[in-house]
């Protein structure tokens, strides 16, 4: 069978509609003077199991379809959606979203259809694992279980999550665009919790990303992962109270890429950026940091949970610099922002499903690796603090923001000291640009299990980071 017939079965299979029903729906939605039109068909099955307590607690599978149809009128956006494909409900959703535009004057017609195929596709899958059986499953989960159940006799409770989709999507708009595409997506995470003299301590790890089941014999395998949940709620367990003051921070790679995401990309989004709510609207072109920081965001990565072949609106993505050398060089587009701004998309419209319309998200975002070791970094910081993990912060549109660090250690004399835990990072990012010295060559993505929310919609993404040394940085903790 041609690869023209199989996508044709796909699309009729999962969405029982014809390309001349889309062109009237979208005639429909552009009738009241709305100048584009899209609609997003979306079939997702979701399968999920749960170990704690011994014994497989929850196993889940739930399938959705639906449709969303967005018209833009200027810088105003009218959507609508349904899970019903009926033609009454479709017209009514038409009718609903072409309310965003009022006018009696006349409008042009949605253009004939033209498919549009990826040049190479980012997914690693040799199968999908929802074709998988339920018991090839279960047995990544009990052994990732039984891994950190048989670390050390100090772990008391263990959680193992493991989730999968796989999302297939059909997108056109009325300039002719159209757009098939298949995304998996898999993850197995573990926490776990330690016990020892009536202290307790968390320790977690994951990873997956758009993988099949392979990756979990041939790249990270399930009792790596139970393994490195419980090394690190053990080693907390012997930590000290992170000190308070200002310190020279020395952040580890991979995990604390978490900072690039939300104290920088976030200001560079496209919307905040137009709005003027981000700090960064006029700073293009501008120095924000030190030569050292340059950072992309890069949709085209195989494998990532980040990366897609074309963005929610159709828009085949690609690598984007936001920063080079300090300098502001880049903003990450949907359309209707680069419409706004007079730019070209640049492939990061993003939506969590069919019930939102796209926004302006970033995909996989890092730091470009510098040209230090990792050791020779350490070794420059005389007194001071490396960041293994950070578990999350919280960043404000003046760019204030506050991170915590669930686990490191004290740098004393240019070597590792005494771990250290709940240490809270504190800043504002134009400052830390500034203050970064050196960044090393040992680039890291973090486990694969990121989730970034915005205006309530939730889409999966990735950060990376090499180890970079920041000269001074106020830590809160104990004095």
């Amino acid at each position: 069978m041609t690869n023209k017939k199989i996508r044709v079965n796909f699309r009729k299979k999962l969405f029982p509609l014809e390309w001349p029903e889309l062109k009237k729906l979208m005639d429909l939605a552009l009738s009241k003077g709305g100048e584009f039109s899209d609609i997003f068909l979306e079939y997702r099955i979701s399968r999920s199991v749960l170990m704690e307590e011994d014994i497989i607690k929850e196993s889940s599978e739930n399938l959705t379809r639906g449709l969303g149809l967005r018209v833009i009128k200027k810088d105003r956006t009218g959507y609508a959606y349904t899970n019903d494909l009926s033609d009454e409900k479709l017209k009514q959703v038409a009718a609903n979203a072409a309310a965003i535009a009022n006018s009696s004057r006349s409008f042009c017609s949605s253009k004939q259809f033209k498919t549009l195929r990826p040049e190479r596709d980012v997914s690693l899958v040799k199968g999908f694992p929802t074709s998988r059986p339920l018991k090839d499953k279960l047995d990544l989960v009990e052994k990732t279980y039984r891994a950190a159940q048989n670390f050390d006799p100090a772990i008391k409770k263990i959680q193992v999550a493991y989730t999968e989709s796989k999302q297939q999507i059909w997108l056109v708009n009325s300039e002719g665009l159209s757009v098939l595409e298949d995304r998996p997506m898999v993850k197995i995470v573990a926490m776990v919790v330690a016990e020892k003299k009536g202290r307790k301590e968390a320790g977690f790890s994951g990873g997956g990303g758009r993988v099949g089941l392979d990756y979990f014999s041939n790249n990270l395998t399930p009792e790596k992962i139970g393994r490195e949940a419980a090394w690190e709620a053990i080693q907390l367990l012997e930590a000290a109270e992170a000190p308070a003051g200002e310190f020279t921070v020395v952040l580890g790679p991979g995990h604390s890429g978490v900072l690039i995401h939300e104290a920088v990309g976030h200001l560079l989004e496209a919307d905040f950026v137009r709005k003027k709510t981000s700090i960064l609207w006029d700073k293009l072109g501008k120095k924000v940091g030190s030569e050292q920081i340059t950072i992309y965001d890069d949709p085209t990565i195989s494998g990532l949970r980040g990366s897609y072949n074309f963005d929610d609106e159709g828009t085949p993505p690609q690598p984007t610099l936001l920063i080079e050398k300090g300098q502001v060089r880049g903003f990450l587009q949907d359309l209707l922002s680069a419409q706004l701004m007079k730019c070209r998309p640049t492939g990061h419209g993003r939506r969590q499903d069919f019930t939102n319309w796209p926004l302006p998200r970033m995909s996989n975002t890092y730091l470009e690796p510098g040209e230090y070791q990792p050791e020779e970094i350490i070794r420059s910081v005389k007194k001071g603090l490396y960041v293994s993990r950070l578990s999350g912060g919280q960043v404000e549109d003046s760019g204030k923001f506050t991170f915590s660090a669930s686990s490191g250690y004290l740098i004393e004399n240019g070597k590792l000291g005494r771990p250290i835990k709940q240490a809270t990072l504190i800043g504002t990012n134009l400052d830390i640009l500034q203050k970064v010295e050196m960044v090393g060559s040992d680039l890291e993505f973090d486990w694969q299990t990121g989730t970034c929310s915005k205006e309530g919609q939730e889409v999966p993404i990735s950060d990376g980071c090499p180890t970079m040394k920041i000269s001074k940085m106020t830590l809160g903790g104990i004095k």
